[in-house]
């Protein structure tokens, strides 16, 4: 997902998106590690989508952080 479309959603939507995020994480997690992949090519591509989702979840997490800044700066200036 692209930082544009994550900053355009609100914070509880965010939250909701790491929670789902976190869900397919642990899902990818448990098939590697229970050994569901027949192949190298699906654990390869398995290891490649955790990563992306890895990622994705700092990246949500940065926005929730900046907006929270971004609330606090308005309360200290009103």
């Amino acid at each position: 997902m692209k930082i544009e479309e994550i900053r355009e959603k609100s914070v509880q939507e965010l939250n909701e998106m790491i929670l789902d995020y976190k869900k397919q994480l642990f899902d990818l997690r448990f098939k590697k590690n229970t050994n569901k992949y027949d192949n190298s090519t699906d654990l390869g591509r398995a290891n490649s989508q955790m990563k992306e989702i890895r990622k994705t979840i700092a990246r949500v997490k940065t926005v929730i952080t900046q907006k929270e800044s971004e609330k606090q700066e308005v309360k200290q200036n009103a």
